[in-house]
């Protein structure tokens, strides 16, 4: 980790807008540590208060480090009425992780989120930016698969 990194990407952002800049920090480390967020408070004068409530508000910036995989499965009422709660409980014991938590080999990470605008496609999942749609275990079974 370098605060170099940092550096630059406050450099990159000259109007101090504060979730850009975290969402690049994340980007670059995976992440935005407490050591990280005190060290773009010094750098920018934003106080570190604000910045760990911008941290810790926005459900996509993370604390800690994150699998290289992060399943986001949709719990929206659309996705909630094609049973996506199987689906969770489905994720949750193949991984062998609950919800909020990482797999011990840091390849996956599991949340359940509200909305991410699939209702057509439900139930729906993301990971990393990629969405799924029309799920049942088996699909799922072959995308994990096909990630491991």
């Amino acid at each position: 980790m370098s605060f170099r990194d940092i550096d630059e990407i406050i450099k990159e952002r000259k109007d101090n807008f504060l979730l850009p800049m975290l969402q690049a920090i994340q980007a670059k480390f995976g992440y935005v540590s407490e050591t990280n967020a005190h060290y773009l408070s010094r750098k920018t004068g934003i106080p570190f208060s604000k910045i760990y409530g911008v941290i810790t508000f926005y459900e996509m910036l993370y604390t800690e480090k994150k699998g290289k995989y992060i399943i986001r499965i949709c719990n929206s009422p659309s996705c909630y009425l094609n049973c996506s709660l199987n689906l969770i409980k489905f994720l949750e014991s193949s991984l062998k992780i609950k919800s909020g938590e990482t797999t011990k080999n840091k390849k996956f990470s599991l949340e359940i989120v509200s909305c991410i605008g699939c209702c057509d496609k439900a139930p729906a999942m993301i990971i990393n930016n990629k969405v799924y749609g029309n799920l049942d275990e088996n699909k799922i079974k072959k995308i994990i698969s096909g990630l491991k």
